[in-house]
């Protein structure tokens, strides 16, 4: 019989934890710093609305139909053999190459979590503290160690299934989550900066938007709800026949957003106090964040509580894309959860490894990590997610979508026009830009 979450909260507080990931503690503040604040915040919020919800609405909506993993997913709810089932080999593909990369920033957030308990940041210029992150990675005993050690705990949760493993540790991480990033608002409300950042996010300057932070804005709707990549459809999988979808969808899609606000909030009020430029980049977490919590008054905790965060998130989101991999394999292939999380696990550990030495044994020969990445964040994933809207779109009958939405709404033909053409559009003019960028 297949496991199921025990009820509407606990496939929330999963589905939270998968979306809620790097991408919202480190990727979106980044962005937004260099897109200009709040009309790129603006932009990005219609397209979750646009792109990122109604795809969202549909990975669940497969998933909990069929009552499979993401591959077989599609032969159940369009008939098999479905084509459509090609989708699902992609997301399976996409979570195992992320997780290989994942888990070695993971690795990273560990080893700094550590640096913040044992005192390691203390008494240190603010050029040591920038240069720790590439002290880190160019050593491949202590990143290889980490990158282990964030494996593990991975392994760990999905050994246990969904009711003993996945849904008993994001109820525990995901309020420890919450309660860590409230903690840190309500102390950047005490900060000079905070009325700058709050300006700087929610005062649109539409001077500062161009086409490139409209696309960048796109993007990243699509990818901070975990989509494209299998983890939604696997969810909804354990989700009962008779939840509402759309008003799980939106909870989770609410959370998400409401998440990647405050952790702003939270790092341009720390940034503004200190007069730094807001579009910092990708070190504003592992060096910026860092140099300026060590300058403050309890400053120790403060390191500790952030990194602690960045950790949790980050583990939730990797539990998820293991657990996409290790179900096909379950059902498929007729292995336990135990083998196949083991034997996985362990798989995409090695090939981690090869991501890990990317940035010191390996630099200068093939960049392991940077592949997988570009390959997964420019192909398989907005791949994946475009062809997703394109089978909900054209594949669910209008009368199938009116019994999800509750009725002949303007709500259920909307979905149905997103989904045909407004998602596709938006997601496949991501792909091709990416693809270039990334090619030429």
């Amino acid at each position: 019989m297949r496991s199921h979450w025990s009820g509407r909260l606990a496939f929330i507080l999963a589905a939270s934890g998968s979306a809620i990931g790097l991408g919202n503690i480190w990727k979106f503040p980044y962005i937004t710093g260099q897109n200009g604040g709040g009309a790129f915040v603006l932009a990005y919020l219609i397209t979750i609305l646009l792109v990122g919800f109604p795809i969202f609405i549909a990975e669940i909506y497969i998933g909990q139909k069929a009552q499979k993993n993401a591959v077989s997913a599609f032969d159940v709810v369009h008939g098999k053999p479905s084509p459509f089932k090609a989708i699902g080999a992609m997301g399976v593909l996409s979570a195992f190459l992320i997780l290989s990369f994942y888990s070695v920033v993971g690795g990273w957030i560990l080893s700094f979590e550590w640096q913040a308990l044992t005192g390691g940041f203390s008494n240190k210029a603010p050029e040591q503290i920038e240069g720790m992150l590439g002290a880190l990675i160019s050593d491949p005993v202590q990143v290889l160690a980490w990158h282990t050690g964030f494996m593990v705990l991975t392994a760990a949760i999905v050994i246990g299934g969904i009711s003993k493993g996945i849904e008993r540790w994001s109820k525990i991480l995901m309020p420890g989550f919450f309660a860590l990033l409230i903690a840190l608002l309500v102390f950047s409300m005490s900060l000079d900066g905070f009325g700058d950042a709050f300006a700087f996010l929610f005062q649109p300057d539409f001077a500062k938007l161009t086409g490139e932070s409209l696309l960048e804005a796109v993007g990243h709707s699509f990818f901070t709800l975990s989509l494209g990549m299998g983890a939604m459809i696997t969810y909804g999988s354990y989700l009962a026949k008779g939840e509402n979808l759309v008003k799980t969808a939106a909870a989770v899609t609410f959370l998400d957003t409401l998440i990647a606000l405050i952790a702003g909030l939270v790092m341009f009020s720390v940034t503004f106090t200190y007069g730094l430029e807001p579009g910092s980049g990708p070190g504003l977490m592992f060096s910026t964040m860092p140099t300026l919590f060590s300058q403050m008054s309890f400053g120790s905790i403060l390191l500790i509580a952030f990194f602690a965060l960045v950790g949790f998130a980050a583990l939730t989101s990797a539990i998820s894309l293991l657990e996409v991999v290790v179900s096909y394999f379950v059902e498929e292939k007729n292995m336990s959860q135990k083998q196949a999380t083991l034997l996985f696990a362990g798989i995409i550990w090695a090939v981690g490894v090869l991501c890990a030495l990317s940035f010191n044994v390996l630099q200068g020969t093939f960049d392991f990590f940077d592949t997988f990445d570009k390959t997964t964040t420019n192909i398989l994933m907005p791949l994946g997610g475009l062809l997703t809207a394109v089978f909900f779109g054209w594949c669910i009958p209008s009368s199938e979508v009116e019994r999800i939405v509750g009725g002949k709404t303007i709500f259920a033909t909307g979905l149905t026009f997103v989904s045909r053409f407004v998602a596709p559009i938006g997601v496949g003019v991501v792909m091709v830009v990416g693809l270039i960028n990334w090619l030429f």
